[in-house]
């Protein structure tokens, strides 16, 4: 899964300059909304300004600052394009050099029940799923790095928090604690999908495979047969769609209640007007981003479950690769 790309010679332009390039867009993809939510301050701050006092600005002004959005908002486009159009290119060498490895193995792997669809579907899924969890767990650290200063000096405009009173670095604290409980709230409602999902492709995997034997032999995928194959199918889905249901619950429910996490925050802040309406603004995008970053296993929870399942599976069959002795799979001689 990992050899066949990073550690191959053939593959180096690929592993290592175009990850290191994939790294470098997403890292100024960070900076530029660092820009946008220092324009958010900026903006609404001349908004209030206006309101607040009819003719303190000039037509010019309110233009210069939506000038000045479009601008980094453009960069900001053409580079999320390129980097998305490079990243389906950078997905398809990985599963390019997964392939051909496993291919090169195929005399020991063919045996093997649901071989086809794991070199055919599985390699490109892994490869696109830990590119993008790794690129938003990249990006998520990024924007530690960018916002977290940011949040921590908009946290001495708050003068306190509710029911506890003031504290140091009180926004900061405040988005660690909420994603560190809905970590461990999702963690644990979500513990038993791993191994759902895992079950769940070897049934698909056990029914496929009879419907493609059925093709060429009118004596397999007999009605009884594919019936009960399918019954089992059938019985992890429903199974699945249950333990997926109480977490969906759990997991929006959250997700939504976030959003009213800051403005809770700052409701003695808001209510003493100790901030502009800008400065909220700034506090509210910045302690987003920075929450949303701690939450990166919680918001990634469902595609890091599929991601297990399909690890799994291939760890399986590359056990193979090593446990098979080539003499016991290779043809034997024909007499001269």
């Amino acid at each position: 899964m990992f050899k066949s790309f990073f550690f191959s010679r053939r593959w180096l332009p690929w592993s290592l300059l175009g990850t290191a390039a994939i790294l470098f867009a997403t890292w100024y993809r960070v900076e530029l909304d660092v820009q946008i939510n220092e324009w958010f301050g900026t903006f609404y701050d001349l908004v209030q300004k206006a309101l607040s006092k009819p003719g303190s600005i000039t037509t010019a002004d309110y233009w210069a600052q939506l000038n000045t959005f479009l601008r980094i908002a453009m960069l900001y486009v053409t580079i999320a394009v390129v980097l998305d159009f490079f990243v389906k290119h950078y997905i398809f060498r990985w599963r390019t050099a997964m392939n051909d490895y496993y291919m090169a193995h195929w005399d020991k792997l063919r045996h093997i029940e649901g071989a086809a669809q794991r070199v055919q579907e599985d390699t490109m899924r892994f490869a696109s799923i830990m590119e993008g969890l790794g690129i938003d767990f990249m990006r998520s650290l990024m924007v530690l790095g960018a916002f977290l200063p940011i949040l921590a000096g908009l946290s001495a405009r708050v003068t306190e928090l509710p029911f506890i009173g003031p504290i140091p670095w009180s926004l900061v604290w405040v988005a660690i604690a909420f994603a560190l409980a809905g970590t461990v709230l999702l963690a644990i409602v979500g513990i038993k999908l791993p191994g759902l999902q895992f079950q769940n492709q070897r049934v698909e995997a056990a029914y496929r495979k009879e419907l493609v034997y059925g093709e060429d032999d009118a004596a397999r995928a007999a009605g009884p047969v594919t019936q009960k194959l399918f019954g089992d199918v059938r019985k992890n889905y429903f199974r699945l769609f249950f333990h997926y249901l109480y977490f969906d619950v759990a997991k929006w429910s959250y997700i939504q209640f976030g959003v009213l996490v800051p403005y809770i925050a700052l409701a003695p802040t808001m209510v003493s007007g100790a901030v502009t309406l800008g400065v909220m603004q700034q506090i509210v995008r910045a302690f987003g981003r920075v929450e949303s970053s701690f939450q990166f296993l919680v918001l990634s929870w469902s595609t890091i479950v599929e991601l297990m399942s399909v690890y799994k599976r291939l760890r399986a069959f590359e056990q193979q690769i090593k446990a098979v002795d080539p003499a016991a799979v290779r043809p034997a001689a024909t007499p001269g």
